[in-house]
């Protein structure tokens, strides 16, 4: 969020030194800092016992290819309980485990991705109004079908692919 004004007061913000950060947006008014700081967004791989990830369909993010499940951070939930909440909210999936993978961040959107996978015993989709179609595939056959542009999807999933093969 880029603040412009104190959200307590109202009154303009100034810019003032503030230790190793350097000028910051401050209100003299209520005597508070304020950072520019980015919303937080999990992004994750959902892959089951056959090491199929699932890849989802939103026809507002591309019509063409598919996209990996993703969701806003809410206020006092943590990183993984994010993921297991949006697994479950998007595509109906019961996560088992995740591990952290890697993060990113999109400019476009001022978000950073905390990225993940989620392991998954694979079972029936459930229904999400932000979701227009689900579909189990190989590792090798997502590289193809995912999203690439103005998007973190494909990204990750090379991030993800190269990591479960290190341990192969």
């Amino acid at each position: 969020m880029k603040y412009t004004f104190c959200p307590y007061c109202a009154r303009p913000l100034t810019l003032k030194a503030v230790g190793d950060e350097g000028e910051q947006k401050y209100c003299a008014n209520c005597g508070k800092f304020y950072f520019d700081n980015p919303a937080c967004c999990i992004l994750t791989v959902i892959l089951n016992e056959k090491k199929e990830v699932l890849l989802l369909k939103q026809n507002h993010i591309s019509k063409e290819k598919y996209v990996l499940c993703s969701g806003y951070v809410k206020n006092g939930d943590s990183l993984e309980e994010t993921v297991i909440r949006e697994v479950l909210e998007e595509t109906g999936q019961k996560v088992l485990s995740l591990e952290y993978v890697k993060s990113y961040y999109f400019e476009p959107k001022a978000l950073i991705m905390p990225g993940f996978i989620a392991y998954v015993k694979a079972s029936s989709f459930g229904s999400s109004k932000e979701v227009d179609g689900f579909i189990w595939t190989s590792l090798d056959e997502a590289k193809k079908m995912v999203e690439r542009n103005n998007n973190f999807s494909g990204t990750h999933l090379d991030n993800c692919i190269e990591l479960l093969n290190k341990y192969n």
